[in-house]
């Protein structure tokens, strides 16, 4: 009961400060998602870090903050967007670092580095894209957003804890079901369909769609994260969320949906 206790404060306050900051402005979200940014990567170099390999932290680290600040306000000023030519030179130095690291396994290291970066850095910088995909900053479709994406995931823990018989991907995650999954997935659509009601800057086939990406690539997105968890032998990324674990835990979904979303928005609505 106390761990349960636990999750729920923490899940109300966590919900709390993204819808607050989402209402209050581009600015307040953006500095909340870069210091989720940057935590999730120093997560992630950590972990990966207990295995056979070092990840460049320090300069992973910087060049995460610098992509993430370029392409997340490149988003609200088109002045900014020639500049992200830079992102790739700023990338490229990891290897020329290396080289004064003198470890046996460089290139784990660069691969480990870098993926890093576009794991966690990218996913957060895409959303603020994804609120300017009309241009003008939109609350209602970013709050949306993450509506579905939660939803998808509690729905899917309520029915599977109820009716869950059948494993989904027993190898990697031994408590998701098929059970959970299409209940998850079917009260999302269901939360879908109010959005459109409510939120009707996008139509009601939009936010279908939007919900079925959430669905299929946030749940791939979690079992992706238990993967490395698993190849890791670590029980949670972090502890940073009582009762939820670290950065990585909470935004596994996020990570692989947000992509998918952006590519929707950018070339079909």
């Amino acid at each position: 009961m106390s761990n349960f206790l636990q999750r729920i404060i923490t899940g109300a306050v966590f919900v709390g400060a993204i819808l607050a900051s989402i209402w209050w402005g581009p600015l307040s979200f953006q500095l909340l998602f870069f210091i989720a940014a940057i935590l999730s990567l120093d997560e992630f170099y950590k972990i990966v870090g207990k295995g056979s390999c070092r990840p460049n932290r320090p300069y992973g680290l910087l060049a995460g903050a610098a992509a993430y600040l370029l392409l997340s306000f490149a988003a609200f000023d088109a002045g900014l967007k020639p500049y992200m030519v830079l992102l790739l030179p700023l990338l490229c130095i990891v290897f020329f670092a290396e080289l004064y690291r003198k470890d046996e396994k460089p290139f784990t290291n660069i691969a480990y580095t870098l993926t890093g970066i576009f794991y966690t850095i990218l996913p957060f910088a895409l959303l603020s894209h994804v609120a300017t995909h009309d241009q003008d900053y939109d609350r209602g479709l970013l709050a949306g957003y993450f509506l579905l994406l939660w939803s998808s995931d509690s729905f899917a823990y309520v029915f599977g804890n109820l009716f869950g018989k059948h494993r989904l991907f027993e190898r990697i995650s031994p408590k998701k079901s098929w059970e959970g999954s299409i209940g998850g997935g079917l009260s999302t659509l269901g939360v879908a369909h109010a959005l459109s009601i409510f939120q009707p800057q996008l139509s009601w086939l939009d936010w279908q769609v939007i919900a079925l990406l959430v669905i299929l690539t946030g749940t791939l997105g979690d079992l992706s994260e238990s993967m490395l968890k698993r190849s890791l032998q670590v029980k949670d990324s972090g502890s940073i969320l009582p009762g939820h674990g670290g950065m990585l835990d909470r935004f596994d979904a996020l990570f692989l949906s947000v992509p998918f979303v952006w590519a929707y928005l950018y070339c079909f609505s």
